[in-house]
């Protein structure tokens, strides 16, 4: 896909995301709009899957490991086809196998259970160190939010996937600025996260995660790199594609009412025409 049509396709998955929300009455908006961009890239663009087989032995891994922007993930698993977009007003519902975290068990697609924050860079870590064990060649991507780099699970994560030179690992860090209580930086401070990274043996790619033809040159370049990690820190806007929403810490984990809903998708749809 071009670079236009993938911001097209991103348009389409941030409609679907507040879509989704609308409906459930609860979630999270902020970051789910903030990961939009890159999601979308990794599902149209780079992952080597097939929504037919999603169990498929040698297909590229995803974990998100900031499991709370299910509906990110759910609205790109969707419109790439491994379950009907018309399931997302099903979010967070009872009886629904779309639930507010992602679930390997009962969601086609979504290769590892998450939302506990912290946990899901060691199972990419795992993933990715089996396929060097069992000589294959599938790669492993985990995205990570940078609140979620307060956990000290993370870089135990990192330091032994930098010392086993895991050139199969691919880590994307939302770094949208802000979490529920406020700035990273009034919270606990991760920065420079980019230092962080290469001090355990990362190859490090600093982007605008909003912005497509820099998503595309940073994945491209991480699979060139030999002997070493890659971590693509990703500044994006929490809340991005609507005006209201963006840099709020507010839409952290709140639901647009109907009025807001109305909104937001007006807004999407006259950037969806532009």
């Amino acid at each position: 896909m071009t670079n236009a049509q993938l911001e097209k396709t991103a348009n389409e998955v941030r409609k679907s995301i507040l879509a989704a929300l609308h409906s459930a009455a609860s979630g999270h908006p902020g970051g789910s709009l903030s990961a939009a961009d890159l999601m979308t890239y990794l599902y149209f663009e780079e992952l080597r899957i097939d929504p037919g087989n999603p169990q498929k032995a040698d297909r590229d891994r995803f974990v998100l490991s900031k499991g709370h922007v299910a509906p990110a993930l759910y609205a790109v698993l969707a419109h790439r086809g491994y379950f009907p977009v018309g399931d997302l007003l099903t979010l967070r519902h009872t009886g629904s196998y779309l639930q507010g975290h992602p679930d390997m068990k009962h969601i086609p697609g979504v290769d590892m259970s998450s939302g506990s924050l912290g946990q899901g860079l060691s199972c990419a870590v795992g993933m990715a160190y089996a396929a060097k064990l069992d000589q294959k060649d599938y790669r492993v991507y985990a995205m990570c939010g940078d609140g979620e780099l307060q956990e000290g699970q993370i870089w135990e994560a990192a330091m032994w996937a930098g010392s086993r030179g895991l050139d199969n690992l691919t880590v994307i860090v939302d770094n949208n600025h802000l979490q529920i209580d406020g700035t990273i930086e009034e919270v606990c401070s991760p920065y420079p996260i980019d230092k962080k990274f290469e001090a355990f043996q990362f190859h490090v790619i600093n982007i605008d995660g909003n912005d497509m033809e820099q998503i595309r040159a940073a994945f491209s370049e991480a699979k060139s790199v030999k002997d070493h990690p890659t971590a693509i820190i990703a500044k994006t806007v929490k809340g991005k594609g609507v005006s209201f929403m963006e840099n709020q810490v507010d839409w952290h984990g709140k639901a647009p009412n109907d009025e807001q809903y109305a909104r937001a998708v007006s807004e999407l749809e006259k950037a969806g025409d532009a």
